[in-house]
């Protein structure tokens, strides 16, 4: 399929590099040369210069043979222009970035089909959601909901010392018995594993594992962690972001501290936001954070809008002796190095971002779409069609691609551990754990 992708940025790229490894013809357009040559020279996509409102740039990127249009350029009003450029089209999905709050009040202040729009991406709200998820987790670097929260992928960094630590899935399978819980992939060193069996788990390791609800708690206490209540969380910046979740805090009861340094957005936060205590500072004040007893708090969540500032604020936190710290990075060559230097949980908008366009371009039988932050690992929810070619045949017998594992069935909401002899049944939620290199022949046998 063509897709047509307005904004060369952060989101514009990851969606891109995405999308051109699935063997999609991908055309980014934008209007900074020095942005296009960067993707021209990184990933294989064609590029156009110029702004996505014009309706002759779009129709020389072939629009007109799109299957799919995102505009996810930094600025709301162009992504929508850009959209309405285009004339309907039986066939041509088309998808806008839109990050301003404003937009969003009343419920129905924008409705997509006014501007010819059939999704709206929100970059920060999701990566706001995302972030009270992992805060409530405690422990969690990842956490994605599969069922309707029945079934959760969550990412954990493995304790020196904890119950799994120099054991193997085998091992700790005869002691975890017949739940539901499984270790679908492990990071270490910067690589991506498939485990079996044999595999040994080591401190350190990032282990993904996916489970039912009510095993998560089990799952954290076997990598080293355990389960605490959150009370009181202190957020850096004044981002889109931080207001999103400032606000999500507050709807749950969860006292927030926001820390401002700027005196307009610190008086916009005061208006805006209810029951949040806002401050005035600089995040990196080590002073000020003592002050404040930010060692006291949950979680420190660092939402500045400059990565750098993040890091280092994320670092003194930890230093002060908080517990849960998560990083705001929007570059991703970023992510590793967090996790290296001791920053477990970073969240990325631009992730956020694909998560969702990822699972609207790909549709049909495709529930839910979650991407690994600082992998190629995709892990894919399927319906499994009354019409499957592979309902009845035994799930040992199924050809899944090589860097492809079928993880979890879930039937009539019970979570399911396929076993060799297990088989598909028409309405299954099949959750497949996959490569890049693996997700197009994945998808093949999943058809709508």
């Amino acid at each position: 399929m063509r897709i047509i992708i307005v904004g060369a940025g952060e989101v514009g790229y990851h969606v891109a590099e995405r999308l051109a490894k699935e063997q999609h013809d991908v055309v980014v357009i934008d209007v900074d040369r020095d942005r296009l040559d960067y993707v021209e020279s990184h990933l294989d996509v064609a590029v156009v210069e110029g702004s996505g409102v014009n309706l002759t740039v779009l129709e020389s990127a072939g629009v007109g043979q799109a299957g799919m249009l995102l505009a996810v350029t930094s600025v709301d009003e162009v992504n929508l222009v850009c959209c309405m450029s285009v004339q309907p089209r039986h066939g041509l999905t088309k998808v806008a970035r839109v990050s301003n709050p404003d937009f969003y009040r009343g419920g129905e202040a924008l409705r997509p089909s006014r501007f010819g729009v059939d999704l709206l991406i929100n970059p920060e709200r999701e990566l706001a959601l995302e972030t009270f998820a992992l805060l409530e987790s405690t422990a969690a670097t990842d956490l994605t909901l599969f069922a309707g929260g029945a079934v959760q992928l969550i990412g954990l960094t493995v304790l020196e010392g904890a119950p799994v630590d120099g054991k193997t899935l085998l091992e700790i399978g005869r002691k975890v018995g017949r739940r539901s819980l499984l270790a679908v992939a492990i990071e270490r060193d910067g690589e991506t594993l498939i485990p079996d069996g044999t595999t040994v788990i080591q401190a350190f390791d990032h282990v993904y594992a996916i489970a039912a609800e009510d095993e998560i708690t089990r799952a954290m206490g076997l990598c080293g962690y355990s389960r605490t209540k959150l009370t009181r969380v202190m957020i850096a910046g004044h981002s889109r972001e931080a207001f999103y979740l400032a606000k999500l805090l507050e709807q749950h009861g969860i006292e927030g501290t926001v820390l401002v340094a700027d005196p307009e957005m610190a008086h916009e936060f005061a208006v805006r936001l209810e029951r949040t205590l806002i401050l005035r500072g600089d995040a990196t004040d080590v002073e000020l954070l003592e002050f404040e007893g930010v060692g006291e708090t949950d979680a420190f969540v660092a939402f500045t809008d400059e990565d750098e500032m993040n890091i280092i604020s994320s670092l003194v936190a930890r230093d002060l002796g908080v517990k849960q710290i998560i990083t705001l990075l929007n570059r991703t060559d970023y992510l590793p190095l967090a996790r290296r230097i001791g920053l477990e949980t970073a969240v990325s908008p631009r992730i956020s971002a694909a998560n969702a366009i990822l699972q609207h371009v790909r549709r049909g039988s495709i529930q839910n779409v979650t991407v690994f932050k600082d992998s190629d690992a995709e892990v894919i929810d399927f319906i499994v069609s009354a019409d499957n070619p592979l309902i009845g045949i035994r799930i040992e017998d199924i050809q899944l691609p090589e860097h492809a594992i079928l993880a979890t069935i879930v039937r009539d909401e019970k979570m399911i551990i396929p076993r060799g002899s297990d088989t598909l049944q028409a309405g299954d939620e099949a959750i497949v754990f996959a490569l890049a290199d693996a997700v197009s022949g994945v998808t093949e046998l999943f058809p709508s």
